[in-house]
């Protein structure tokens, strides 16, 4: 059983999904945690279910001022960050660029990229300070792979691998360590969030599929977290088994 005691792991997007997931396996683990997310009211209930020291911040991560003084405020108990785990990201529509919507382009930029570096920036000094800790950046196989009508979103997630690798050059000469876990298909709000609450809509991505788990990608976060301080998980790509790339998908239709 991997253990996590004494340590403070701070993930972002925690109200759903891959970062609800994740922030129930390192609680698990015995970690302390510092969750964000733009709905409050959801960490809150998520936090009284967890039997572990939790503290929440509303945070919208979007926003540079905001989070470098939600960041700076954060009670003492809780300050000495050990892993951040950056997975606060969205997609919005599947629209061909020349038809697409500049609002939209400017969300996913905003969340996807810039609030990835936003929070980095302010949470990394720390770590090199210390001389410990582990930056973990969620992206995707879109990162690898774009598929039609991702443009942006795709574009968004190829950042995030640039960064990461950026990063992992950046503190080579310190302690920190420096992974991206990249996903493919899993079934969260993502494609409810990218077709507006269109849930007829948002089905039909995992017709026929046995689609990745919230649980299934963090436990390979915790996992990465927990290797000895002289290995670093750089990247991992994370398929089910009836993906083998963006658009490689096989769906079983009903005999």
């Amino acid at each position: 059983m991997i253990t996590m005691n004494n340590t403070t792991v701070f993930i972002t997007g925690a109200s759903a999904g891959i970062g609800e997931a994740t922030a129930r396996v390192f609680a698990e683990a015995g970690a302390r945690l510092l969750l964000a997310a733009r709905r409050l009211d959801r960490l809150k209930t998520l936090a009284a279910e967890l039997k572990t020291p939790v503290h929440c911040l509303a945070l919208d991560v979007r926003n540079r001022a905001e989070v470098e003084q939600t960041i700076a405020s954060v009670p003492p108990e809780f300050s000495r960050i050990d892993i951040l785990v950056n997975n606060a990201g969205l997609s919005r529509n599947l629209d061909k660029l020349h038809e697409g919507d500049p609002a939209a382009w400017d969300e996913m930029i905003d969340t996807n990229v810039k609030g990835l570096l936003y929070v980095t920036r302010a949470v990394l000094p720390g770590m090199v300070q210390r001389g410990k800790g582990h930056v973990i950046n969620i992206g995707s196989i879109a990162g690898h792979q774009a598929y039609p009508g991702g443009n942006v979103y795709c574009a968004s997630k190829h950042a995030v691998v640039g960064l990461t690798r950026g990063m992992r050059m950046d503190v080579i000469d310190t302690p920190i360590r420096v992974t991206a876990i990249e996903p493919g298909m899993v079934e969260t709000e993502f494609s409810v969030v990218r077709f507006h609450g269109d849930t007829e809509r948002a089905g039909k991505v995992y017709e026929g599929v046995k689609p990745l788990t919230g649980r299934d990608v963090a436990d390979a976060i915790l996992w990465a977290a927990s290797r000895p301080e002289h290995v670093q998980i750089a990247e991992m790509v994370i398929l089910p088994k009836d993906q083998a790339g963006s658009t490689i998908v096989h769906r079983r239709t009903d005999d």
